[in-house]
């Protein structure tokens, strides 16, 4: 029988890797690996997956709906000659990628006969401004999904679900719309039991050129950083940004990770764990538009952060 697969797609900062950290937390004794793509050299995505183990693979540098195509086929191939065969795999796309590029993939007839796009799940952040909506990428992902869950109402004001929902439909976009409190969906939309599976008819419809319009700078560092600094720096930074994403030890806290994370505007900190060895101590992805933001500017921004650095 073959592995139904559960596409993961939303736009930038969208609470993706929170949908499948959920998932992969309250498995109820599936068996499920997970494919993360993150748009940059550095997988920060990777890094925040619940027990990210043998079950997480990671494509980083690129999207898997262009220059990591046949990275994701090799990649499906390898997870389905494991023994025992997962019983879901679950991909997470970056948030640049449009999913029916990764459908059409996904309709490759070697991997249909072993693997099954089962739903199309798309993450939408509920405090997205409507206006975003004639965003070309975002609809695409949007029209794209059998499910459209609604993240981070916790931060949206009230009401905000009700003229989202009132937005995307129209759109006449045709998947159901839930709420996603803290990721949360119910696994039997996600899992559905005791369904003989036949693979859904899904028209991707024929492929458009590859459009350039993210880019992704990566920042690192072995210093301790200082938060009062940071703060300062993002602050700089934020207008020029679309995303940004990573790990950093604090002068505050040292011995310790804390998780850094910006999207619609808002910048969060979260305790992470100990640092690894072998791989730098302060990891940050930032993602802005082509040409916004170059690698020197950020670079003199972020090494003002460090501590015995200029002050900022």
């Amino acid at each position: 029988m073959p592995v139904p697969i559960l596409l993961v797609t939303g736009f930038l900062g969208a609470g993706k890797t929170t949908v499948v950290n959920h998932l992969l937390a309250h498995a109820g004794g599936r068996r499920i690996a997970a494919v993360v793509n993150d748009f940059g050299a550095i997988n920060i995505d990777a890094e925040l997956i619940a027990g990210a183990s043998d079950g997480v693979v990671s494509l980083s540098n690129g999207c898997i709906c262009c220059s990591l195509e046949g990275d994701l086929l090799r990649t499906l191939a390898t997870l389905l000659r494991r023994n025992p065969r997962p019983d879901y795999i679950v991909i997470e796309t970056s948030g640049v990628a449009d999913p029916a590029d990764i459908v059409r993939n996904l309709m490759d007839p070697v991997i249909l006969r072993e693997a099954l796009l089962e739903t199309v799940l798309c993450v939408m952040d509920a405090a997205t401004p409507l206006a975003a909506l004639d965003d070309a990428l975002l609809r695409a992902q949007l029209r794209a999904a059998d499910i459209v869950a609604l993240s981070k109402l916790d931060l949206a004001d009230e009401g905000t679900d009700v003229r989202m929902r009132e937005a995307i439909r129209a759109q006449r976009v045709p998947a159901v719309v839930v709420d996603a409190k803290h990721g949360e969906i119910p696994t039997a939309l996600l899992f559905p039991a005791g369904v003989d599976r036949a693979p859904a008819p899904r028209e991707p419809g024929p492929k458009r050129p590859a459009e350039e319009r993210f880019e992704t700078l990566s920042w690192t560092s072995e210093r301790p950083i200082s938060l009062p600094r940071l703060q300062r720096a993002i602050g700089r930074l934020a207008p020029k940004l679309a995303r940004a994403k990573g790990l950093f030890e604090t002068v505050e806290q040292p011995g310790r990770l804390t998780v850094f994370q910006f999207a619609g505007g808002r910048a969060t900190l979260a305790p992470g764990e100990a640092p690894a060895a072998g791989v730098p101590r302060n990891r940050i992805v930032f993602i802005a538009e082509l040409g916004v933001l170059s690698k020197a500017e950020l670079d003199g921004i972020m090494e003002a952060c460090v501590a015995g650095g200029e002050g900022s």
